[in-house]
């Protein structure tokens, strides 16, 4: 359904929220040795294992959750060494530094914010001890805008010292970073390339939001809109050449979707060593719309790895009033590696 309202404000300006109206219709493992996020490397600060391929497979095959169609059955595509997923599960906090309504990562303190999270990390490590956690701020680093700005773009890019603001609070919790993309009337050619020295770092990874890719030309909020695989296989082509150039581990590329064509063409995308891709399913309602848009558009077309969405307030609003809860999620088929809190 879109039935949404977007319109939120950052400051003095209008912002959008990321999708927060968008309603829904271990064993071994590799290491990652890094020096801490926020601090200048002189040097490579990666090492990396050898791939436990036996393992991976193994996970993946789980991932599945005894699926019985073809969909989800492991096509032997490996990952470089230092992949997180399957071996970790991602738990991220998502939002804007400078909205307290475009996500819990801004809305809170940053003490109550972490307390909170560490709760959200504890109780999926309860509820799958068998796959260790991973805590994640995904920070959006553009946000869309009601009105076209200087660039006539309709888009809103957040200054360095923002971002550098989130690295430094990752760095207290030993969390990893996701950089979020609402491009507008950009294109993710022209976005992608501003936060590269970000990306860069082996503890960074990137979020794109095809709702506010307004291709038409349309003002972001009055359409639902995209990305095709083109789109795609050139922001996971940067990441893995990035990855080559600096010897890095895979970058993660998590791609937000709600409706049937928010991705286009979606067996055309490419799959790397360098980058893994999470389909995260990011509409709101009640347990039952959530799952079944999970199911209409994240299981019926595999990528490669899940994400899920919930949201501390919209999706209380429907009845029965609650969130979907970690053995809820976990049950479903593929079992979501990436799990996004708003």
């Amino acid at each position: 359904m879109k039935n949404i309202s977007l319109f939120f404000f950052i400051l003095s300006m209008f912002a959008f929220s990321g999708c927060s109206n968008a309603q829904s219709d271990a064993g071994k493992v590799d290491v990652m040795h890094v020096k801490p996020i926020g601090k200048k490397e002189k040097e490579s600060s990666v090492v990396l294992t050898v791939l436990d391929s036996v393992q991976y497979k193994k996970r993946m095959i789980a991932m599945s959750n005894g699926d019985s169609s073809e969909k989800w059955s492991f096509k032997e595509h490996y990952p470089l060494p230092g992949a997180i997923l399957p071996f970790y599960r991602v738990i991220a906090y998502y939002g804007n530094l400078y909205s307290t309504r475009m996500g819990i990562l801004g809305e809170l303190p940053k003490p109550q914010m972490f307390a909170k999270l560490k709760g959200e990390l504890d109780t999926w490590k309860k509820a799958d001890p068998s796959t260790p956690v991973m805590p994640a701020l995904h920070y959006i680093v553009s946000t869309a805008q009601e009105s076209p700005g200087p660039s006539g773009k309709y888009r809103l890019r957040m200054p360095n010292k923002e971002i550098d603001k989130v690295m430094a609070m990752a760095d207290e919790i030993g969390a990893i970073v996701f950089l979020d993309i609402q491009v507008g009337l950009s294109t993710l050619r022209e976005e992608i390339p501003v936060i590269e020295k970000y990306l860069s770092h082996p503890r960074v990874h990137l979020g794109i939001d095809p709702e506010f890719s307004m291709k038409g030309g349309e003002k972001p909020g009055t359409v639902i809109g995209n990305f095709s695989a083109a789109d795609i296989n050139y922001a996971s082509e940067y990441l893995a050449s990035l990855v080559k150039k600096n010897n890095l581990p895979p970058k993660m590329l998590v791609i937000h979707r709600f409706t049937q064509n928010m991705v286009k063409d979606y067996k055309q995308v490419m799959i790397r060593p360098e980058v893994q891709v999470v389909v995260d399913m990011d509409g709101w309602g009640a347990p039952a719309r959530k799952i079944n848009t999970y199911r209409q558009f994240v299981y019926r077309e595999p990528i490669q790895f899940t994400g899920f969405k919930l949201f501390y307030k919209n999706d209380l609003k429907e009845p029965p009033h609650r969130m979907l809860t970690p053995k809820e999620l976990l049950s479903i088929k593929p079992a979501p590696m990436y799990i996004q809190y708003q």
